[in-house]
């Protein structure tokens, strides 16, 4: 049975055909449009949904099913849709008189028409001549005409031959990206659509090659899947490159080819500059090109920042910490002092530590006295909630590195950095939190935006979860000793006070933490499996917490999972804590979206980089606008306007406008994975702890679960599971080739093709 791209069948739908009457609205940036359809001479109704570049006069056929609007009635919603030129002189006219077509009008169309009737068509598109006879038109005017008219046609075309394939809102992007010869793109190389076009899979482009008789073993096919395999574990599981003796046999196994076939195809990437072949360790690994450059970059900047910093004296040294020991009336530990010193003495500083010991102490101390030398410095972190707890430690804006480096969108591929290389960062000293989250990718675009002779000092946790894209940033800068580093170790007694900070160090220590006090943050309620552990941590949420702290915690708790499946999972989580949080109530409007309800007050999260979404939020009585949200922003859903199939989401105070067609880059947040809550914190956060699988059962996604809280953590569930996750500390394997190269440098290491001199 033949499936629409939204996945229902069409027996499920309903079938109407007609002529497109009026286009009541439309937005051309998604394709989404509402039209009045003449069915017959008396008999109109109205249609919702993504039509792409649908036009008066048009003859559509429509598949979908009768929906009621609470404010405009009964309505046909399009899943999905096929147009037709008009062919009939009435038609025609319509069509032409809606100013479709640049330079006709209604007055124009009339004259067009009554000249060449049901050959306006054949006219417009192959004798452009024709139309200078027409009054009013030039020939210069005519050749303009028909040349819109041709861009409609070819648009009306790449629709035709996408809606084989994908949606509408696919199609859309595919005809933005490559215009009228989109179709005859495609047909020469059909993975283009995977590497150019966002939300379209390998697979997808795959069985597009299939159906178009693409060989199994086409070149173009199989460099595609070298290059998808590569980016698939970078973006998986965060490697940099693969060696050459597993990327191969995958690409074998995954396109069903020989191995010649995967040697050929790679070894024209590397002479195409495509891939780059180096040696680790005395092994072949292959480097897609960009996340060589990456690599390569970050080793020869930051050995260029920290040999052109200007050195501060040892006497200046000890004046500066002795000035604000004195003023602060504080005495800085050790291991504080020494940060500090390394700080104001070093072109490159890395700062870590646990909770507790210490690590925004020096920070303000660090900035109070480069700020006294009269040096410009910037403050930032990966994520948005993490600049924000940056800004309220340290009382001085922070901002995302994206934000820094002022981000914009290029194309629907990747973002674009205005500061950069030819556009240096103003800033003399770069102080980045949370720099365990740093992948190499964004590693490589703040360093290009760092003039030589600035410091940058990076503060981070290297015993949390690694980033989610790939590489493995801190822990490579830590493991290379070339910089100077300070790992504070040291539990202050105020942070003594708090269970969480001691129960976080025991985790890291390889220690069973206390889980028998009930009287200070930290506690532990055992329960005998998954669904007494869901059952629990619901009714914490709604009805426990709230009644001994009072109702404004609910908006307080994160529930933190570290699995998406199982009961005590977050699909199944959220589904149980959406309907006793934000029941269905007559007053909030609901959008249904691959079997999720998103209903007005949900708490939802971002789950997607999307780089060129507007938002806006009010400071001090003005308008601040900007663009982006990341993936792991949360926020709530304020509105959902069933019209204009849009939701407006409030991201921490950033207001946001989604159209419906977006709403696969969401997802509810009422519970979240470990992975996703990086960088954040939460002041009440409920850890589910349960059997799951033994990839998730590890010491450091425990120990980052903990310290994502600031005034409580409650763990739910097995203890013997606590005991498991703190014993294994096996380490997640990357491939990275960053420590070999920061070991190796010097100037020249590499050659063009990248293998070592």
């Amino acid at each position: 049975m033949m499936r629409t791209p939204d996945g229902k069948e069409e027996k499920d739908l309903l079938e109407l055909e007609g002529v497109v009457e009026r286009v009541i609205y439309k937005n051309d940036a998604n394709g989404y449009a509402i039209c009045e359809l003449s069915l017959s001479d008396e008999e109109y109704i109205t249609i919702v949904g993504t039509m792409p570049y649908v036009s008066v006069g048009e003859s559509v056929k429509a598949l979908g099913e009768w929906t009621v609007h609470p404010n405009f009635g009964r309505q046909f919603k399009v899943s999905y849709f096929e147009k037709q030129l008009p062919a009939t002189t009435s038609t025609i006219l319509k069509y032409l008189s809606s100013r479709t077509v640049k330079g006709i009008g209604p007055k124009t169309a009339k004259l067009i028409v009554e000249a060449f009737g049901e050959d306006t068509f054949d006219v417009l598109e192959n004798h452009p001549e024709w139309l200078s006879q027409i009054q009013g038109i030039s020939e210069k005017k005519a050749v303009e005409i028909s040349a819109n008219f041709k861009e409609q046609f070819g648009i009306r075309s790449v629709m035709m031959f996408c809606q084989n394939y994908f949606g509408p809102t696919t199609a859309v992007r595919v005809y933005n990206r490559w215009g009228g010869s989109a179709v005859d793109v495609i047909k020469e190389n059909p993975y283009l659509l995977c590497e150019e076009i966002y939300g379209i899979s390998f697979e997808k482009a795959d069985n597009i090659a299939r159906e178009l008789g693409t060989k199994k073993n086409a070149r173009f096919r199989v460099m595609a899947g070298i290059r998808y395999l590569c980016t698939y574990n970078a973006f998986q599981n965060g490697h940099v490159f693969l060696p050459e003796d597993k990327l191969i046999p995958g690409v074998v196994q995954m396109l069903g080819i020989e191995t010649y076939d995967a040697e050929d195809a790679l070894e024209q990437m590397l002479t195409d500059g495509k891939a780059v072949c180096v040696k680790h360790g005395g092994r072949r690994c292959i480097y897609l090109k960009e996340y060589f450059e990456a690599e390569t970059y970050v080793c020869r900047k930051m050995d260029l920042l920290d040999k052109t910093c200007e050195r501060s004296a040892a006497a200046d040294i000890y004046r500066w910490i002795m000035k604000i020991e004195s003023e602060e009336q504080i005495e800085y530990a050790k291991l504080q002092r020494r940060a500090i010193e390394m700080a104001l003495d070093s072109g490159v500083m890395i700062l870590t530590g646990g909770p507790g010991t210490g690590k925004t102490t020096v920070i303000k101390a660090v900035m109070r006295i480069f700020d006294d030398m009269g040096l410009k410095i910037a403050l930032a972190a990966p994520t948005g909630r993490a600049a924000k707890r940056m800004s309220e430690a340290t009382q001085v804006e922070a901002k995302t590195i994206h934000r820094l480096l002022e981000m914009e969108y290029a194309d629907d591929i990747e973002p674009r950095f205005r500061r950069d290389a030819n556009n240096l960062l103003d800033e003399d000293i770069i102080i980045i939190d949370e720099a365990s989250m740093i992948d190499i990718m964004l590693m490589q675009a703040l360093l290009k935006a760092i003039h030589p002779g600035a410091r940058l000092i990076l503060i981070g946790d290297a015993d949390q979860l690694p980033p989610v894209g790939a590489g493995y940033v801190l822990n490579d800068l830590i493991a290379s000793d070339r910089f100077s580093t300070v790992q504070l170790t040291e539990i202050f007694r105020q942070a003594q006070e708090s269970l969480i900070i001691t129960n976080a160090h025991a985790i890291n220590h390889g220690e069973m933490p206390d889980l028998k006090t009930k009287t200070r943050d930290f506690f532990f309620m055992p329960r005998a499996d998954e669904v007494q552990t869901a059952e629990t941590v619901a009714q914490l949420c709604a009805v426990r917490l709230p009644r001994s702290y009072g109702e404004q915690i609910r908006d307080e708790i994160q529930v933190i999972t570290p699995s998406r499946k199982g009961e005590a999972g977050t699909e199944l989580l959220n589904v149980r804590l959406q309907a006793i949080l934000n029941p269905p109530a007559p007053d909030k409007k609901e959008k249904k979206m691959r079997d999720i309800v998103f209903r007005e007050g949900d708490k939802v999260m971002q789950i997607k980089n999307n780089y060129d979404i507007p938002w806006e939020r009010e400071v001090m009585g003005r308008t601040q606008d900007g663009i982006g949200i990341f993936n792991g922003d949360i926020g709530i859903i304020e509105r959902i306007n069933l019209m204009e199939e849009t939701m407006r989401i409030n991201f921490d105070d950033r207001h946001v406008t989604y159209d419906f067609t977006m709403l696969d880059e969401l997802e509810h947040a009422y519970a979240v994975t470990v992975h996703k809550s990086q960088g954040s914190e939460y002041p009440v956060v409920i850890l589910p702890v349960y059997k799951y699988t033994m990839k998730l059962l590890t010491r450091n996604l425990l120990y980052t679960a903990v310290t994502r809280a600031s005034r409580m953590v409650i763990m739910v569930g097995d203890e013997e599971t606590v005991y498991k996750m703190i014993a294994n500390n096996r380490q997640t394997k990357r491939y990275t080739g960053l420590p070999y190269f920061l070991k190796d440098y010097s100037e020249n290491s590499w050659n063009a093709d990248g293998h070592e001199n």
